[in-house]
């Protein structure tokens, strides 16, 4: 795998150009792993994501993001592959936080008994464990059918960056990220979104953070499975919608800086936030 990151001067000449720094808190570096996955094959990706996560770790990440159903693939058989809350994906993601110190998480079909939820599991290196389920399932595949939705958005602090969770499909619907902007620096999407939507994904991507003047990174899978075509496109944008880090069509590391000094120094120069209201019709 190869790194795409951002050029080091980009925030220092955010900063020339006017931003003050408005809290003392740590930038956060982020790294997403645009990856393959191995069909409904649990164990063979996750080996074959132990390198990438290890180089991850050695360029300074602290929060590494992989892609949705990132151990199995976005299978319509789910029943087939989804475990339980406490399954051996989650634990293979809390192992990693906690022998490569770091904030680590992908989405898991989980089951509990009914349907499976398409799950965002967040661990952390203290034992930290934070779950988000997809709100809006893909009902053009029927996934509605197989899995069931969420009720809560999520939004969590990572090291000091309150960091909001969704899944694919959920990109589609602004009011979730508009609803927690207030309370969010960093926006986490993962996804398996197919090649001949890309256009779509890297708009929206861009359309979040500039709307919601806040971090944004997503981390899509590429390669083939269940007939379907995926090119990547994972990308890091900043709260001026401004792409930090890009990836093409292959495995590799996305990675960038998120600093919340910058969310609060844009929100103060540009206080558009505080004109969003409801609009309501007749």
């Amino acid at each position: 795998m190869s790194e795409r990151s951002e050029p080091p001067e980009r925030h220092a000449r955010a900063a020339e150009s006017g931003y003050r720094r408005a809290r003392s808190t740590e930038r956060l570096r982020v790294a997403g792993i645009q990856h393959d996955i191995c069909w409904e094959d649990r164990n063979a990706t996750l080996a074959n994501l132990e390198a990438p996560v290890e180089a991850a770790a050695a360029q300074g990440a602290r929060l590494v993001v992989l892609t949705e159903m990132f151990a199995v693939g976005f299978t319509p058989e789910t029943d087939k592959v989804a475990e339980g809350p406490d399954g051996p994906t989650t634990q293979w993601l809390a192992a990693h936080a906690e022998a490569l110190e770091l904030w680590i998480c992908g989405s898991v079909p989980v089951t509990s008994g009914g349907k499976p939820a398409n799950r965002l599991v967040l661990a952390g290196p203290r034992g930290e464990r934070v779950t988000y389920d997809k709100i809006h399932p893909f009902s053009y595949t029927g996934e509605q059918t197989r899995l069931t939705s969420g009720a809560a958005a999520v939004t969590t602090d990572v090291d000091g960056v309150r960091t909001n969770l969704s899944i694919c499909y959920d990109l589609r619907f602004a009011d979730q990220y508009w609803a927690a902007a207030p309370s969010t620096d960093l926006y986490v999407v993962v996804a398996n979104w197919p090649a001949s939507r890309r256009h779509h994904w890297r708009s929206l991507l861009v359309a979040r953070a500039i709307e919601n003047q806040a971090y944004v990174i997503g981390v899509n899978r590429v390669g083939t499975g269940g007939n379907l075509s995926y090119v990547g496109d994972s990308c890091v944008v900043d709260p001026l919608g401004e792409v930090l880090a890009q990836a093409a069509g292959v495995e590799t590391i996305v990675s960038a800086e998120v600093d919340p000094e910058v969310v609060s120094a844009t929100r103060a120069k540009y206080p558009f936030l505080a004109d969003r209201v409801t609009v309501t019709f007749s």
